[in-house]
């Protein structure tokens, strides 16, 4: 059995298609898992708490709009009861200062985009084992 069973994801992202490749990829991929999508980041953190329990992984799409990525990290962070949550990037964008600005906003790793389905099942594992992952190719 995997070691995603039985975890809930979280996926914020402003793009409909991106969301429902999400979808079918964590349906397919990773057996067990519930994901939760949010469309953007309004209202994040009622939200946030709203859903029936903590995520075992936060993944923010960095290049969300009005409120980006960067600056839903930072309400995680400040928030006392999500402070030390796994919180995942998903960006197009692997310069390699955009990943050092990622790195140094507080993310626990980068996913680049587009997500290959051969990858994605193994780096989630890893970060659910613990590993730092920046997967940026």
């Amino acid at each position: 059995m995997s070691e995603a069973a039985g975890r809930l994801f979280l996926y914020v992202e402003d793009d409909p298609l991106s969301r429902q490749v999400m979808s079918l990829m964590v349906d397919s991929a990773l057996p067990g898992v519930e994901l939760a999508l949010f469309e953007g980041g309004q209202d994040f953190l009622p939200r946030l708490r709203a859903l029936a329990h903590k995520p075992d992984i936060i993944l923010l799409d960095v290049h969300l709009k009005p409120i980006d990525g960067f600056e839903l990290l930072a309400q995680i962070r400040a928030d006392v009861d999500y402070q030390g949550a796994r919180v995942i990037a998903l960006t197009a964008s692997v310069m390699n200062e955009e990943i050092a600005q990622l790195r140094q906003s507080g993310f626990d790793g980068a996913i680049s985009k587009p997500i290959s389905v051969t990858t994605f099942p193994g780096l989630i594992e890893r970060i659910l084992g613990g590993e730092t992952v920046w997967h940026v190719v």
